[in-house]
C-alpha cells in the first residue's frame, strides 16, 4: 500500500472538524454564549483551513497535476466542486455568525443544517478526489512537477504554518500524522508547531475537549 499523502492526511483533518461540528451542534446548550463563541473560534479556523486548501488546490496544485497527466477536463470537475463547496461554506459561515450573535436553539438548529450541508457536498469532493488524483499524485511524488508544488505551498509565514500544523495534527491518526510530519524536518516542525502553534492549542484545540 502506497504511504498516505500530505494531501489525504489534510482531507482527514477536514472530515474530523466536520464531525466535531455537528456533534457539538446537535447537543448545544441553548442560551450558552461562551459555547457559542467558543464553536465561533473554532468555525474561524476551519473556514481559513477550508477556503486556504482549496483555493491553494486551483492556483498551485492543478498545474502541477497537469503536468503530470491529470487530465484538464478532471481538474474543471473539481473546481466547480469547490465552487459547490465554497457556496456551502458561505452559508455555514452565516449561521454560525448569527449562532454567535444569539446562542439560540433555533439558530443552533439552523447551524448544525447547513453544516451537514456543508460535510455533504465537501466529502463528495474529498472522495471523488482522492479516488481520481491520489493515484496519479503517489505514481509521480518525485517528479519536478510535484516537488515545485510542494514548495510553493510551504511558502507561508510561520503563524500560518504553525496554525495548520498544529490543527492538522489535532486528533490525527498514526498514518495522518506520518504523512504531515514526514514532510518537515522534526526540528523545523517542533519550532513551526511548538511555538506559532500556540494560538491554536490556546484557543481552538480546547473547544473539542469535554
Amino acid at each position: 500500500m502506497a504511504e498516505m499523502s500530505m494531501n489525504k492526511a489534510i482531507h482527514a483533518a477536514f472530515r474530523r472538524d466536520l464531525g466535531r461540528f455537528i456533534d457539538a451542534l446537535g447537543r448545544f446548550p441553548a442560551g450558552n454564549r461562551q459555547r457559542a463563541e467558543q464553536l465561533a473560534t473554532a468555525w474561524a479556523n476551519f473556514d481559513a483551513q477550508l477556503t486556504n486548501h482549496h483555493e491553494g488546490e486551483h492556483e498551485i496544485a492543478w498545474p502541477a497535476l497537469e503536468a503530470v497527466g491529470v487530465s484538464r477536463d478532471l481538474l474543471t470537475q473539481m473546481d466547480a466542486e469547490h465552487e459547490t463547496m465554497a457556496a456551502a461554506l458561505a452559508g455555514a459561515r452565516t449561521a454560525m455568525g448569527a449562532l454567535r450573535g444569539s446562542a439560540s436553539a433555533e439558530d443552533a438548529a439552523t447551524a448544525l443544517t447547513a453544516m451537514q450541508e456543508l460535510q455533504r457536498v465537501t466529502v463528495v469532493h474529498l472522495d471523488h478526489e482522492e479516488a481520481e488524483i491520489e493515484p496519479i499524485y503517489q505514481q509521480n511524488k518525485d517528479s519536478a512537477p510535484i516537488k515545485a508544488m510542494g514548495r510553493e505551498f510551504a511558502k507561508v509565514g510561520p503563524v500560518q504554518g504553525g496554525t495548520f500544523f498544529a490543527w492538522a495534527l489535532d486528533g490525527a491518526g498514526p498514518e495522518e500524522s506520518q504523512a504531515i510530519t514526514g514532510t518537515v524536518p522534526k526540528p523545523v516542525l517542533a519550532i513551526i508547531s511548538g511555538v506559532f502553534g500556540r494560538g491554536y492549542r490556546k484557543s481552538v484545540a480546547p473547544v473539542w475537549r469535554g
